[in-house]
């Protein structure tokens, strides 16, 4: 029968047992890898999952991280073309996408990724004058990423984005630049009040011409009314004058009728403005006639004048 020592024992024994199976029984999450070293050499790569590592034997060498990060450098000196010197902060979005070359393929990544990107960052600025370099950030931006992707890919490592952050010139060039800004803002402002006030008075113009045009419009076609009015004034008096003689011819009136007729038409025409009237022969000769043939008509009484004895 086992003695209460040796039960001891194989109770610790199996609880050091446990407990070593229990911390080399590993669960990689989501978005993670583990590198894992045998006898120090590299072995295998986790993926997601429950994973069991055999104890003494095998190591987690790098726990590496698979999402997309972000890496914000401090400003780096570059020199222009035209030997401005400015300060350029850049920003790299990356992804790890073979961990065993991460791990092994360079020494210190990110380190190894600053400085590329400030060698890479001169050698683009250094090809670009300063109005180049302000107005290019996409071009630059693309030749970045390209390069350092290529750059990269022994390590490892993918990059996806790269942005310029601050272009920071000298500081007499941002006050040269805000002056140009100011000039130019205050040029454009001058066009466009020159462009309103001629804008201006064009549409003035065009409203004096075109009231010009409606008053000549319209005086015209008073102008025509009172033409069309008077044609028909006239017309209408010749038509009633020939209708009149058409009743007279028809009432078979005598030519001494038509006459007086003539008379009085003589005496309408003048309407008191005429100060001397010619009267034809013809007329003149029932003058007298007229004034008797009033009289009778007004005093059908009266007697009518006795003529003077004839000798």
């Amino acid at each position: 029968m086992p003695s209460i020592a040796s039960v001891v024992i194989i109770v610790i024994i199996v609880i050091i047992i446990i407990a070593i199976l229990a911390k080399n029984i590993r669960v990689v999450q989501q978005a993670r890898a583990f590198v894992i070293e045998r006898l120090g050499a590299y072995s295998t790569t986790w993926g997601v999952g429950l994973h069991f590592k055999v104890p003494f034997i095998e190591r987690v060498a790098k726990v590496v991280s698979l999402k997309e990060q972000v890496v914000d450098f401090p400003p780096q000196p570059v020199i222009t073309k035209d030997n401005v010197t400015m300060q350029i902060d850049t920003v790299i979005y990356f992804e790890i996408t073979d961990p065993k070359m991460y791990t092994y393929g360079v020494e210190h990544p990110m380190t190894a990724i600053e400085n590329l990107t400030a060698t890479t960052l001169r050698n683009i600025i250094g090809e670009l004058e300063l109005d180049q370099t302000l107005t290019s950030r996409d071009i630059i931006n693309t030749k970045m990423r390209t390069i350092l992707d290529e750059a990269t890919d022994p390590w490892g490592i993918k990059i996806n984005r790269v942005e310029l952050k601050n272009i920071l010139p000298p500081k007499e060039i941002q006050n040269a630049m805000e002056k140009q800004m100011k000039a130019e803002r205050e040029r454009r402002e001058s066009i466009l009040k020159a462009e309103g006030e001629k804008r201006s008075a064009i549409l003035v113009a065009e409203g004096e011409k075109e009231s010009a045009i409606l008053r000549a419009d319209a005086k015209k076609q008073s102008q025509i009314l009172e033409a069309e009015g008077e044609a028909e004034a006239i017309l209408k008096i010749q038509t009633a004058t020939a209708e009149g003689i058409k009743l007279i011819n028809a009432a078979g009136a005598s030519e001494e009728v038509i006459k007086i007729k003539a008379l009085e038409a003589f005496s309408t025409a003048a309407n008191g403005k005429a100060t001397k009237i010619i009267i034809p022969s013809e007329i003149q000769g029932l003058a007298g006639l007229a004034t008797a043939f009033k009289e009778v008509i007004q005093d059908p009484e009266k007697p009518a004048p006795k003529q003077a004895p004839k000798n």
